[in-house]
């Protein structure tokens, strides 16, 4: 689950970066590159989950799939909290500095 929640995050992060290419105004493709990255990580430990248990990988208990649900969700909620991090660092639209600056006016 936690690799079908990264890999959904992805595509769908991917398809909003690909819609508003030209302009990079939002910073998405940080976001892209962070929710692909996941996925991979997350297919590399399917992988070898899968050496490991062989025909029991695919037959999982409905609690372990929950919680790698929330480890997905978890996963998907940091990389919004790292992405809205550096687009208020960044502040391509100058928001954050207009409203510094009109709270010490």
């Amino acid at each position: 689950m936690t690799l079908l929640t990264s890999v959904f995050a992805a595509i769908i992060c991917t398809v909003i970066w690909y819609k508003n290419a030209p302009k990079n105004e939002m910073q998405v493709g940080i976001l892209c590159l962070m929710y692909w990255g996941a996925s991979l990580m997350w297919l590399v430990d399917a992988i070898f989950e899968y050496a490991e248990l062989k025909a029991e990988y695919f037959s999982p208990a409905p609690v372990d799939m929950l919680n790698d649900f929330f480890l997905g969700l978890s996963v998907v909620a940091l990389g919004l909290i790292i992405w809205l991090v550096v687009l208020l660092v960044k502040d391509p639209k100058g928001v954050v500095k207009q409203a510094l600056l009109m709270k010490r006016s």
